[in-house]
């Protein structure tokens, strides 16, 4: 959808709220000139929407009493791309709609559809089953989300109520724990069927990540802030969860370049750095002695089970720095794979 018709569609949603609205708040909200903004309303009545102009110092433009809008019209395409999306938000958990507010607006869109239409999109999700369990819910509530959005959109002051947990399920370094909290927001990011928002934590004066289910309540205070350059939203959180405070504190060298090994773990788990050209002392470069590069990696984990396997897939050499116990999990790993290769296949039956 261009531009310009998103904005007229928007300024027929904000028209319908109710009220008068002003030219000047019309343009403020549209990001256009007050120029435009009549421009906007000439496009509406062009499409026989009654707007109506109401003079006076608090003048400006409402819709007429009484008016409905026309019974929504939706091709196949567009209609099914609304309910699947619906659908997957909710297996996925990233819907951003508590309760069954997902459920109610998908039954909304399929009323108001063509009888045929709807008959052929039942058919579709009646027919349709999912490989992976539905996840947990961890949606955040209407008036969390849009207002800590709209302080991230125009980098606004955030005053939150925050009921942190131990750090290792979202928050970065524990987030500073519960309470009353000031932030400068720099962005809103979902991952793993949960929503998360980044920036400095004004109380803490550090940055910080927080969960938006953990949110209770969330205000835009008056002011703006320029948000620092450096690593965007989606790296600041991976960041912060693959360093929050766990049980165990790994760290692993690992022969290759940071990028390389970075693309065989995930970010929310493992942080990769390169460690300069190490000579490990075994099996560096064939013929010239030369030495290869190598990285480290630091994994935050509340087990230790499952960090052998994880190395092993990475297919390359690598050194255990810490902790100790780890390199005993690795070396029993390593006598299982080789007994299992040594080994006679079963008898049959």
């Amino acid at each position: 959808m261009s531009r310009p018709v998103s904005r007229v569609l928007t300024l027929l949603e904000l028209l319908q709220s109710g009220g008068v609205r002003t030219v000047a708040e019309l343009a403020d909200r549209l990001g256009v000139g007050e120029r435009t903004v009549r421009r906007y309303v000439d496009h509406l009545l062009d499409l026989d929407v009654p707007v109506e102009s109401v003079r006076g110092r608090y003048g400006g433009y409402r819709l007429a009493p009484g008016h409905r809008l026309p019974p929504l019209m939706l091709t196949d395409d567009e209609a099914l791309a609304v309910l699947l999306g619906l659908v997957a938000g909710r297996r996925t958990g990233i819907t951003a709609a508590a309760g069954t507010a997902g459920e109610t607006a998908a039954a909304k869109v399929r009323r108001v559809l063509p009888e045929r239409l709807r008959h052929r999109l039942d058919a579709v999700l009646d027919s349709l089953t999912f490989t992976t369990a539905s996840a947990g819910s961890a949606a955040p509530e209407a008036d969390v989300l849009l207002p800590v959005a709209d302080a991230v959109r125009h980098h606004r002051p955030l005053a939150i109520r925050y009921t942190g947990g131990r750090g290792g399920s979202g928050e970065s370094k524990d987030s500073g724990g519960s309470g009353e909290r000031t932030v400068y927001p720099y962005g809103l990011v979902a991952h793993a069927g949960r929503w998360y928002v980044t920036g400095r934590d004004l109380s803490a004066g550090a940055e910080r990540t927080f969960r938006l289910d953990r949110i209770d309540g969330a205000r835009v205070l008056p002011g703006t802030f320029e948000p620092p350059p450096g690593p965007g939203p989606a790296e600041r959180v991976l960041t912060a969860l693959a360093t929050a405070p766990y049980r165990h504190e790994v760290t692993v060298r690992v022969r290759g370049t940071a990028e390389e090994v970075r693309a065989r773990l995930p970010r929310s788990v493992a942080v990769v750095a390169a460690a300069g050209g190490e000579d490990e002392g075994e099996g560096g470069g064939e013929g010239g002695g030369e030495s290869e590069e190598w990285c480290r990696v630091e994994i935050r984990a509340e087990r230790l089970d499952w960090l052998p396997g994880l190395l092993a897939s990475l297919d390359r050499p690598f050194v255990v720095e810490r902790p100790d116990e780890l390199r005993g999990l690795v070396a029993d790993l390593a006598g299982r794979l080789m007994d299992a290769a040594r080994g006679a296949p079963p008898p049959r039956d």
